[in-house]
């Protein structure tokens, strides 16, 4: 089939690149545009408690104030605020409520209770339109009250920061573009140099580039078609996780492509032959890998979080198109540039005073009569080092495995010591953004958990007003509850009596597990004091973490085995064996515990950090589970056609790393560099991503394809083939980079 593809494509080469760019444009230009989402509550299923609590909130007490944003006042020198100040402050409330700015409703003004106990800062609460707080609109509105608090405040010794809901967008718009723009010219750069570096061409450095560039516009108008059809909603990591994707399995599928399509030209083919054979005999392969990612990503479907109902699609689609493009938009531009062009030095390029370097460009041509590229160029290396592991594997199969499984094991089991943390938007952005810097003044200069408080609605059930008189003994039994610092004296109550909203103040910063650990304690006593007739619900940032908690565990308990499950029957179609899936799946597990592990231990207890960010498992999972499988898919199917040809497991295991070694290790350094750009970001979130993606892929490449799964292999015989026995092992899962052991006809390189 792939040998048709093949075929068709280099016949209708222009018409193929037509059709990709016509597609290109036409879907960007009708694709809706993509919200991020801000809201972790927004996340979650509408019958996890936290949800209803808001709901009920909504319903009873729609006029309620609530703060979207927080204009924090201190003085320059960062002393105490003296009554001059304190006066100043009073003024720029006032001021910014004279602006009628868009979107605000309501400033606060500040009385004796909006400063803190030392007297360094000051606090005014701003309400903003609930309708546009996930909106940009909200963005807009915070920068303008940045901008008139910095005019109110000039040429006095107070200034304003602003804090709060809306100016957390705002600075995660701000940052998430700083991210995407540092991601993706890290990306760029990592694979211009490594292509470069493998091929001296700069033809070649940028030919992925271009085509990642034309096929990724398909794939984000087609995600954006899909989450506006679907109602997914996205989050700010999106952008920067799709751009990796891209790249660095784009990239990847080139790699294996370009070097089956060198390897042909090596043994004689004509240029577009070597297209089409390249076509055939790698393209399964490639559709392999994919299906295996397309897969993983697309169980996120079944998560409870919306997040990852919209990321998983996403990918899956990026991932899809990025298979696509590489079996017909990559193959088609290969076969219309001339092998001259192709591997063309780029010294050769170079022009000095409007002249070639004819003296340098010469010393590059090839030997063969009548021109061509440089010879050292087409050959093959003889992967020395590759052909060194190789045969220690062969000769030691059981310490290879041994060694290279203890490594494993030994990250794993610090994998026990992960923590999850749960500020989604604080960990988004570096700690230097404004927000963030007054989120952590106000959790320590008045109280941990003041910055979000809590909330117990007690609503009647039966339609008769509330007591009254007991709602203080009520309030009395919250204030039991272990962990709660304060529970306001007198509950507010809705209009028609039936609804009470308590505000509880916690001794922990809301995102924090404490703080968790509170709110469970704090629903139990809540429901259970709760008089007859009545029903108790707890709201607020920290009982949405607590339902994200509860979310990704039933995740947890239903997407890994899922995901494993249908990767598993992919590597058994691949491989035609019903034994060899099981102790891959195994190996690819022991990478996602030694990668887990190695993360705790760098972000934990090197980095000083209170946890990993609650979905930082599931990525984990996903990436070094699918995609590192597909390294091993590449190394198992070259080492079978080894036993194919007669060679022992042993010898087929040597042989194997000695020639598809040197592809597995070029594309998992560069979709582990590719994650690795993440660490860029100067936030939590995209550096524990980063390292940790980058770290299991490199784990699946350089210790498990290369040492632990050809050795299991060898030890295993004849057996991991059951029931094919390799019968059929014939082109399937080569990967491009192996040489055949064939003599290369006269006149050719």
């Amino acid at each position: 089939m792939f040998h048709r593809i093949g075929q068709f494509v280099v016949r209708r080469a222009w018409w193929v690149i037509g059709a990709w760019l016509v597609a290109a444009v036409a879907i960007i230009a009708t694709a809706p545009t993509i919200t991020a989402q801000t809201d972790e509550a927004a996340f979650l299923p509408k019958h996890y408690e936290s949800i209803q609590a808001s709901q009920l909130q909504e319903k009873a007490f729609p006029a309620n104030f609530t703060p979207g944003a927080i204009a924090m006042f201190e003085r320059t020198d960062g002393g105490a605020l003296d009554e001059a100040d304190k006066a100043t402050v009073g003024k720029v409330v006032q001021g910014l409520g004279a602006k009628h700015i868009e979107y605000v409703e309501t400033v606060l003004p500040v009385g004796p209770q909006s400063f803190s106990k030392d007297g360094r800062y000051g606090l005014s609460m701003i309400a903003i339109d609930k309708t546009v707080m996930q909106k940009p609109e909200a963005g807009d509105a915070a920068k303008a009250l940045r901008e008139e608090g910095a005019a109110l405040t000039a040429g006095t010794p107070v200034k304003m920061l602003l804090g709060g809901q809306a100016a957390m967008n705002l600075d995660q718009q701000d940052s998430s573009k700083i991210a995407e723009a540092l991601i993706g010219f890290g990306t760029v750069l990592i694979i211009l140099l490594t292509l470069w570096l493998l091929f001296r061409s700069p033809i070649i450095a940028l030919l992925p580039i271009l085509s990642i560039f034309v096929y990724s516009m398909v794939a984000n108008g087609l995600i954006a078609d899909a989450s506006k059809l679907f109602g997914l909603k996205a989050d700010s990591s999106m952008s920067a996780i799709l751009i990796v994707v891209l790249f660095g399995v784009g990239t990847d599928y080139f790699l294996f492509l370009m070097f089956r399509y060198r390897e042909r030209l090596r043994a004689g083919d004509e240029r577009k032959d070597a297209v089409v054979n390249a076509v055939g005999r790698v393209g399964e392969a490639i559709a392999s890998a994919a299906g295996a990612v397309v897969v993983a990503f697309a169980v996120l479907v079944l998560s409870s979080l919306g997040m990852f109902k919209a990321l998983g699609p996403a990918l899956a689609i990026a991932v899809a198109v990025t298979a696509l493009a590489s079996i017909t938009l990559v193959p088609a531009v290969l076969s219309v540039l001339p092998e001259r062009v192709l591997f063309r030095r780029v010294v050769e390029w170079l022009r000095w005073d409007g002249r070639h370097l004819k003296w340098l460009a010469g010393r590059c041509r090839s030997p063969r009569p009548g021109g061509g590229f440089p010879a050292h160029w087409m050959q093959a290396k003889k992967g020395t080092r590759f052909a060194t592991m190789g045969d220690a594997v062969r000769r030691r199969p059981a310490v290879a495995a041994l060694a290279s499984g203890l490594v494993l094991l030994v990250l794993t089991l610090a994998a026990f010591g992960y923590k999850g943390t749960f500020d989604l938007a604080g960990s988004s952005m570096p700690k230097t953004k404004e927000s963030m810097v007054v989120q952590d003044t106000l959790m320590g200069a008045f109280s941990a958990g003041a910055a979000d408080p809590s909330h117990v609605y007690l609503t009647a059930t039966n339609g008769t007003p509330l007591d009254a008189a007991a709602l203080p003994g009520y309030g009395e039994a919250l204030g039991r509850t272990a962990g709660v610092a304060q529970v306001q004296p007198k509950p507010a109550l809705s209009k028609d009596g039936l609804t009470a909203d308590f505000t509880v103040m916690l001794k922990d910063a809301p995102a924090t597990n404490e703080a968790i650990d509170t709110v469970t304690a704090l629903r139990t006593a809540a429901h259970a004091a709760a008089p007859d007739g009545t029903r108790a619900y707890v709201g607020g940032i920290t009982s949405v973490y607590k339902d994200i908690n509860t979310a990704m565990a039933h995740d947890y308990s239903l997407v890994f085995p899922v995901a494993a499950l249908l990767i598993l029957i992919i590597l058994a179609l691949q491989l035609r064996s019903v034994v060899a899936p099981w102790y891959l799946m195994a190996s690819v597990g022991l990478g996602f515990g030694a990668t887990l592990g190695a993360t705790s231990l760098v972000f934990q207890k090197l980095g000083g950090e209170p946890g990993l960010m609650f979905m930082l498992p599931i990525f984990i999972y996903l990436f070094v589970v699918a995609i590192g499988t597909d390294y091993n898919i590449l190394m198992i199917a070259r080492l079978r056609e080894e036993v194919k040809e007669g060679r022992t497991p042993r010898e087929a295991a040597g042989e194997a790393i000695k020639h598809a070694g040197p592809t597995v290790a070029s594309a998992g350094f560069i979709l582990a560099a590719t994650f690795a750009t993440m660490l860029l970001a100067g936030n939590s979130l995209f550096s524990q991503m980063g390292f940790s993606i980058a770290f299991g892929i490199t784990v699946s490449a350089f210790v498990m394809a290369l040492f632990f799964t050809p050795a299991l292999t060898a030890l295993l015989g004849r057996a991991a083939w059951w029931p094919g026995h390799g019968a059929d092992a014939a082109g399937h899962g080569d990967t491009g980079a192996a040489l055949q052991q064939q003599p290369e006809p006269a006149g050719r390189i």
